[in-house]
């Protein structure tokens, strides 16, 4: 395995998909188009929804993208677990209508052993226990080893929100600390135990939900891919927590040098960082897309991040103003990927 930096890790797999004739499309907004049903951007592939459903045509039938996200339903675990954060990246590879699981889960396992290097004895792959046609594919199209293929529930490989297209799904996952598991009972202790991690979810969307709870084969089935960019860094970086991988870790010692309180100094004190510096990034992406804090929907959402931040300062003894100079840290972070930010760095 090759170490990468954020940047590099997100160009790379860009770079791969264009290569298998995928259209690279710019992250959407965080702030939803046309789609009510959603507060903020949640998923990578929320914004292309239109596309799965047929209401729109896609300007390419094979798409890929590095999507920005924002996720509060877990905001009181931010800085406190190594794995929960309010803003993220979400890369993906989708298909509509086009090329299917034999494709979708070749090109994975390409990707991940010969672009990124991962060693194969690190890796797992789960399956929907009645996803016969993956099992087969994973067996004999790749070289990943039926013993470390194992069969899971729905609760855990098939993707459905309610009626509408649904499928099964197939993820890999990496073994961090190089333990051996031979079914799928340890499988699940080592999960749970967070010795091994899923970092990349295939969604094959193959049927349609009706109100009966009946599925429907899809004439045109989907393929939906969603791998969390933060999670895929610590793996290429040997950390165990998202607020170690380099974008965020340069963003922690600029919340340093400011406050003066080192990181891993104290448990209390590196919850504040870690909080700042998570906040400070969906704060400034959330403003480059046009959001102004309010008392509701999306600027609520804003102003929370803002009053957490600054909060979390003052515990560390920031008096006096301080959010301004981290903000420009994230911009020099991440603005390669998302110009807008360099664009707007005025208005945040």
């Amino acid at each position: 395995m090759i170490t990468m930096g954020v940047n590099e890790i997100r160009e790379a797999y860009l770079r791969f998909f264009e290569s298998k004739d995928h259209l690279k499309m710019d992250s959407f907004p965080l702030v939803p188009k046309e789609d009510n049903s959603l507060l903020l951007i949640n998923a990578g592939m929320a914004p292309l929804k239109p596309y799965f459903t047929g209401l729109k045509t896609p300007p390419s039938y094979r798409v890929t993208n590095c999507q920005k996200c924002i996720r509060t339903g877990d905001i009181e675990n931010v800085g406190k677990t190594s794995r929960h954060g309010t803003f993220f990246e979400m890369l993906g590879n989708f298909s509509f209508g086009d090329y299917f699981k034999e494709d979708a889960i070749k090109w994975a396992w390409e990707f991940v052993t010969e672009v990124l290097k991962i060693s194969k004895d690190r890796l797992y792959v789960t399956i929907y226990n009645e996803d016969d046609e993956a099992y087969e594919i994973w067996n004999k199209k790749t070289d990943v080893g039926a013993s470390r293929i194992f069969r899971l529930g729905k609760e855990d490989n098939f993707w459905e929100i309610g009626q509408g297209p649904c499928g099964p799904s197939s993820e890999i996952h990496y073994d961090r600390v190089g333990i051996k598991v031979n079914s799928v009972e340890e499988f699940i202790k080592a999960q749970e135990e967070d010795k091994i991690i899923e970092f990349w979810n295939l969604v094959f969307t193959q049927f349609d939900k009706d109100e009966n709870g009946v599925y429907h084969k899809l004439p045109n089935p989907n393929i939906d891919t969603g791998m969390g960019l933060e999670r895929l860094a610590t793996i290429m970086q040997g950390v165990n927590n998202i607020f170690e991988i380099d974008t965020v870790k340069n963003i922690l010692e600029k919340i340093s040098s400011i406050s003066g309180v080192k990181y891993k100094n104290s448990e209390k004190s590196d919850i504040s960082l870690r909080i700042i510096a998570d906040h400070v990034k969906g704060i400034t992406m959330l403003i480059s897309d046009g959001v102004l804090p309010s008392n509701e929907g999306r600027g609520y959402v804003l102003r929370r991040l803002l009053r957490r931040a600054a909060r979390h300062g003052r515990l560390i003894g920031i008096k006096d103003a301080f959010l301004t100079g981290i903000v420009d840290e994230v911009i020099k972070m991440y603005k390669g990927a998302y110009p807008e930010l360099e664009d707007k760095k005025d208005y945040n």
